[in-house]
């Protein structure tokens, strides 16, 4: 569609001419709260595809559907008489599944959060497995050698060590 401008163009034409047929009003008692979403054109120009949403409850939108299923005949007259194009495109009308996908994005997002929530509370009162502080300081060698010394009673005269089984 992008690199086809008049098809783009065509598309917008049928969503205004639709929409403002919609606005109008059909003698449709079925017909709920829809809004057009968008309008996709063949490169050819010949088939409408028109994405809608209905707001309200699950048997609105399946009257809505076939609200608009039987007045596509109709539509597809107005079109035709708005549009400057030798053939009036077939025109079907598509359910969007914008709603659905921004509620289970949402209910993701929430979950996220409440995760989130939940990590920082455990973070709050978590303490460091080891050492307070886990940074690896400098080694005094000397200081550890002569702790060693006092520690161990090395025997010079023998070189080996009390306690110390070896020969």
């Amino acid at each position: 569609m992008a690199g086809n401008p008049r098809a783009r163009k065509v598309a917008d034409r049928i969503k205004e001419v639709i929409a403002q047929r919609l606005d109008k009003g059909l003698r449709d008692p079925r017909l709920g709260f829809v809004t057009i979403t968008d309008v996709q054109v063949t490169g050819d120009l010949q088939h409408a595809s028109i994405f809608y949403t209905v707001l309200g409850t699950e048997q609105e939108r399946d009257d809505s559907a076939a609200a608009l299923t039987a007045a596509t005949g109709m539509l597809r007259t107005e079109v035709g008489r708005n549009l400057n194009t030798r053939l009036t495109p077939t025109i079907e009308f598509i359910l969007d599944g914008i709603p659905e996908n921004a509620a289970s994005i949402e209910a993701l997002l929430r979950e996220a959060r409440e995760r989130d929530a939940a990590t920082e509370s455990l973070a709050a009162t978590a303490e460091y497995a080891g050492d307070p502080d886990p940074y690896v300081k400098a080694r005094d060698v000397d200081a550890e050698l002569d702790e060693l010394d006092a520690d161990d009673d090395i025997d010079d005269d023998e070189g080996s060590v009390e306690g110390d089984t070896r020969v």
